[in-house]
């Protein structure tokens, strides 16, 4: 969970122009989009609202993207998972069109960036997604369970050729050209939990593995905020059960934390999540310093705007990927 303020978006039309294809040997295999195989279903209760809601992940066509339905409201408008269509960002992400809203996405949208998938439709009977344990392995699970197939165009990236910052006061983000995907968190919190050495997370996916060292990594909030949070009608559904929680010393969860650093490599799923509403995975390095749901959508819009500082490139053949991508390759017969 991260503090932000409102953010409130307008479409960026025709900014999606540039498309580079590289290595176009005849007869080598392309780098695909990827969906789910079959649909699949889960059900739990929202973290901010508390509400109790059903959650289905359907197989979409290429270039659908991620979009959101919200199933209890019929005949309502599709939410896009993208930059623009975020709508406010205090302590979680949440998507809007119109009256339409959808909040929490971004463990759903971290676990679809670990997978590589690039189309989807997501169906939910309620205004927030599922917090499930606070991470976002249960979505891992569902996503793997309904099985991951290629599809037949080729998967679209993200590639930083210049730095763009945002910032605001001493919080800051950044982009920067990578042949990969690297990020570097530092978080700065005053508490015994958060020694030195658990305060930055540096993570290359090109040699770390998004579902053994980030995806488990739990949302966190401090008991002195409970109360405060709740009388602004968030954390209704938090609990023991999906996030750490801190008092003034201690991690007051029995089983204590998953990662020495838990609550660094959370803000680094978050983000994860937060910057996959570029439409497509990133090449390139994220760093940040004390950055929340906010800052990470500046930095997406931001990057988009600034269309001398990025490409969107495929691969017409899968070894010409960056190896942070090498994991999302599918066995051919």
């Amino acid at each position: 969970m991260t503090d932000g303020e409102r953010q409130e978006g307008k479409p960026l039309s025709g900014r999606f122009k540039k498309t580079v294809f590289l290595n176009d040997e005849t007869g080598t295999r392309m780098y695909l989009q990827r969906t789910l195989k079959t649909v699949v279903t889960t059900k739990g209760a929202g973290l901010h609202t508390g509400a109790r809601v059903a959650l289905t992940l359907r197989p979409a066509p290429v270039d659908t993207g991620i979009v959101f339905h919200r199933t209890d409201l019929p005949g309502s408008a599709p939410l896009p998972a993208l930059a623009h269509q975020v709508g406010d960002t205090r302590l979680s992400t949440l998507l809007r069109a119109g009256d339409v809203s959808v909040s929490t996405v971004e463990h759903l949208m971290s676990a679809l960036a670990g997978l590589g998938i690039d189309n989807l439709h997501v169906e939910v009977a309620g205004p927030e997604i599922p917090i499930m344990d606070g991470s976002a392995g249960p979505f891992i699970f569902l996503l793997q369970s309904a099985g991951i197939e290629e599809q037949t165009a080729p998967k679209k990236f993200y590639k930083v050729m210049e730095p763009v910052e945002v910032s605001d006061g001493d919080k800051w983000a950044r982009f920067t050209p990578y042949d990969g995907f690297r990020l570097d968190f530092t978080i700065d919190f005053t508490h015994p939990a958060f020694a030195q050495k658990n305060r930055r997370v540096v993570l290359d996916f090109g040699e770390d593995a998004y579902i053994k060292d980030i995806a488990r990594a739990r949302t966190f909030g401090f008991m002195q905020d409970v109360e405060t949070m709740r009388s602004m009608g968030l954390a209704l559904g938090g609990s023991l059960h999906n996030a750490v929680v801190l008092d003034e010393v201690s991690v007051l969860n029995s089983g204590g934390l998953r990662y020495d650093n838990e609550p660094a490599k959370h803000k680094v799923l978050d983000a994860i999540g937060d910057l996959y509403l570029l439409g497509h995975p990133v090449i390139g390095q994220y760093t940040a310093y004390k950055s929340g749901h906010a800052l990470n959508n500046a930095l997406a819009r931001a990057l988009i705007e600034r269309e001398e500082a990025r490409e969107i490139v495929s691969f017409r053949a899968e070894e010409d990927v960056p190896s942070a991508f090498q994991c999302w390759r599918l066995r051919h017969a």
